[in-house]
């Protein structure tokens, strides 16, 4: 479990800039997806229940002026930072061992 601290960017405005932080690596692609239901809730607020596909999120994704991850790495004693790429990979893989699960 490596802290991590997530980076977001929604627009090109300073002031869209936002950071969350969670324990795990894990926790934190949870906590994208999170914020990417919210957004649909917010644009869909009249319908009873959503659903989205991994090709949706990723658009959303794209769409953000920037981000990105900063995991803690106890051998450098430092955090590294990682890109949209690394971040969707890895939700990529968290969603993949989630619907492999149930």
């Amino acid at each position: 479990m490596a802290h991590s601290i997530l980076l977001v960017q929604a627009t090109g405005k300073p002031e869209t800039r936002t950071y969350s932080d969670y324990e795990s690596v894990n926790e934190c692609m949870e906590g994208i997806c999170k914020i990417y239901e919210e957004h649909l809730k917010r644009n869909n607020d009249t319908c009873p229940s959503i659903t989205y596909d991994i090709t949706q999120l990723f658009s959303f994704l794209d769409q953000l002026a920037d981000l990105s991850c900063l995991v803690f790495d106890k051998s450098l004693g430092s955090y590294k930072p990682h890109n949209k790429d690394w971040v969707k990979e890895n939700i990529y893989v968290m969603l993949r061992m989630q619907a492999s699960s149930s």
